[in-house]
């Protein structure tokens, strides 16, 4: 197979598996809890902790399975994660007591380890030599639409069915769709030459090794920022909409603004495709960095303001969408391809960790504050850290390549 038909089969697997799994595994509980807490009279506490200790469980199995990815590729560790999230959603549709809940969320932590956007990347990484940036960039557009598909998905088969027969026909698609399409994920591994179709020379020299990553200064820089900037976006995806009524807008008006961040995610993303598909991703960081505190400066000071939370929301989404696509990219760019998926993992375990603790940790703020603003002034004090670990962290990495 040529290597523009294997990278059009692996994208459109991946894109399908991707749109599937974040969908039933991350955004349907948005919709779902509310019918969980009503028949199993538990506190919403109780039902969002075993979504975010999920979240736990998948940072902390996060870099043993970038390991797996780089020895054996994505073919049997993602479907793997497909029988894992099967399983997850079948026991999560039995549970009648808090402890085998915990246990399906806890089954659904490791199938997002093996399944979600970071085993993703590694297997394009693996696979797709030639553009393999183009093809995370095409991949994430797809990811994109996982919340637009879902959501309302979600909310019909609820409807119809029940939150216990909405899981268990998820489980189903994850093991009659996602699992035959990612035993059909090719085997083989690309070979170690340069991609000068977007400049990325670090190809051309040794990867690091995990060990030599972890032991390197802008590795630990550059967790921090993806983990504060974790935080942030996990806080905001909750705490969002009750944040921009405090400043007295229309709830109508909240709900439509927020419903604008989805789009303006894609469209970031298709930007990021048309216009900085030659730029390095190390320099695109610098922008999706600066972007966020840019735009919590904007509601702080303007919040108030229609125009403002237009802004805000236009900015944030942008600044998530692209953030996906240097995620996928900047360890390749810093560290080399040879062992992506095990340095990819171990960045991504402090993040995955941060998600999980800032809606519960914010959630603190908010319940003891009468206005906005302290809310608000913690998280851009996290924006301002990320960006200051970001940039740190690719200076010293272009500090070690001129030493070298």
């Amino acid at each position: 197979m040529n290597q523009q038909l294997l990278t059009r089969k692996t994208i459109a697997i991946l894109g399908f598996t991707q749109i599937a799994s974040w969908g039933s595994l991350y955004y349907a509980i948005a919709i779902l809890a509310p019918s969980i807490q009503q028949e199993m009279g538990w506190s919403s506490g109780t039902v969002f902790g075993a979504f975010s200790w999920s979240l736990l469980v998948a940072g902390l199995a996060s870099t043993p399975v970038g390991m797996l990815l780089d020895r054996h590729g994505g073919r049997l560790v993602m479907a793997s994660g497909s029988l894992l999230c099967a399983a997850g959603m079948v026991l999560l549709s039995m549970a009648q007591a808090k402890a085998v809940y915990f246990m399906a969320w806890t089954l659904l932590g490791l199938g997002m380890a093996l399944s979600l956007y970071e085993a993703a990347f590694a297997t394009i990484n693996r696979m797709i030599l030639a553009n393999s940036r183009q093809a995370i960039s095409t991949l994430t557009l797809f990811g994109g639409f996982a919340s637009t598909v879902f959501w309302p998905l979600t909310l019909k088969l609820n409807s119809l069915l029940g939150w216990r027969d909405t899981y268990l026909l998820y489980g189903m698609l994850q093991l009659c769709l996602c699992l035959p399409l990612h035993l059909m994920l090719g085997t083989a591994k690309a070979s170690n030459t340069p991609d000068s179709a977007h400049g990325q020379t670090s190809l051309a020299r040794p990867g690091h090794t995990l060990a030599e990553a972890l032991r390197h200064p802008a590795f630990w820089k550059l967790a921090l920022a993806f983990c504060a900037n974790s935080f942030v976006f996990s806080t905001l995806s909750v705490h969002l909409i009750p944040l921009l009524g405090q400043f007295g807008h229309a709830s109508a008006w909240v709900v439509m603004m927020a419903a604008f961040i989805g789009p303006m995610q894609v469209a970031g993303r298709l930007g990021e495709m048309t216009f900085a598909r030659h730029a390095l991703p190390q320099t695109v960081g610098k922008w999706v960095f600066t972007a966020l505190p840019a735009a919590l400066l904007v509601l702080m000071s303007f919040g108030t303001q229609a125009w403002a939370v237009a802004l805000f929301c236009l900015l944030y989404g942008l600044s998530n969408g692209i953030l996906t696509i240097v995620r996928g990219t900047i360890p390749q760019a810093l560290f080399g391809r040879d062992n992506y998926g095990a340095i990819s993992g171990a960045l991504a375990g402090p993040s995955l960790l941060s998600k999980a603790a800032g809606p519960l940790a914010m959630a603190v703020v908010a319940q003891d504050s009468t206005t906005p603003y302290p809310f608000l002034l913690i998280l851009l004090l996290f924006t301002l850290a990320s960006l200051a670990f970001y940039l740190a962290a690719v200076r010293q990495q272009a500090v070690s390549l001129e030493a070298s």
